[in-house]
């Protein structure tokens, strides 16, 4: 039996310049969850993180000259071109399997909790995170030890879905005393590179009120930019980018 395949029709299609690659391309889509499946036709790059290069360069134009740490980074799109045009970046992931504050086996990345960073203080000019503080627990501490590693004038900018919106952030899940993790919602699991087989859970589902969380946390004041320019491939849900800024002494 020979059975016909039909090749499936993008929902959206269309030509803008991408914030990533900076090439005038096609962004399609083939289903309409956009966050995850508006790709660029060049660099793959998809919307959150088109929106996070575009903030950052607004922001921060001579990023490139900057001292950059990014936890938990991907090997494509917005990662890929930080690590290849900063003069100082420092790639790190949550891996146990290696000391804290030592380079992997194949020296890709630094081992690093960023609830409790081995990082110097004032160390970095940038620290960047995609999707990265929905699966911390701690996150008082993570925004704390942030704060603590930016030089005066730097920036945490930074994405995680606000998907309750006006609403207070929850708590999905939280870690006990003995290790143990005590589920308050049915548990839900996101992609993740260094666990391919069970993912990464979900702790925190944030609220517009992710911004005070972080004052208190920290001290420091979070801007939330919302980007919405679909000539530049910047239309999806959650498409928020935070930017937590450390001031320059003397003008806090």
């Amino acid at each position: 039996m020979v059975r016909a395949f039909r090749e499936v029709r993008p929902v959206y299609r269309g030509r803008g310049t991408c914030p990533i690659c900076e090439s005038e391309v096609t962004f399609k889509a083939t289903h309409a969850w956009y966050r995850d499946g508006l790709f660029c036709s060049r660099c793959r790059s998809i919307p959150r993180e088109r929106a996070l290069m575009q903030v950052i360069q607004d922001w921060y134009p001579d990023w490139n000259r900057s001292s950059v740490h990014e936890s938990s980074p991907e090997d494509r799109a917005a990662s890929a071109r930080l690590a290849s045009e900063c003069v100082d970046y420092c790639a790190s992931q949550y891996d146990p399997s290696t000391p804290w504050g030592e380079m992997d086996p194949t020296n890709q990345w630094r081992s690093e909790d960023l609830e409790h960073q081995t990082f110097a203080d004032e160390r970095f000019d940038l620290v960047i995170t995609q999707d990265v503080f929905e699966h911390i627990f701690d996150i008082d501490s993570a925004f704390s030890e942030i704060a603590r590693t930016l030089k005066p004038g730097g920036a945490h900018i930074f994405t995680t879905p606000l998907v309750n919106g006006r609403g207070l952030t929850e708590q999905c899940a939280r870690r006990q005393e003995d290790g143990t993790i005590e589920h308050l919602r049915e548990p839900e699991y996101h992609r993740n590179p260094m666990d391919r087989n069970e993912g990464s859970l979900v702790t925190w589902h944030y609220g517009y009120d992710i911004v005070d969380r972080i004052r208190d946390a920290c001290g420091l004041d979070t801007t939330i930019v919302l980007l919405d320019d679909v000539s530049r491939g910047l239309s999806a849900d959650y498409l928020e980018v935070m930017v937590t800024r450390k001031p320059v002494r003397g003008t806090a």
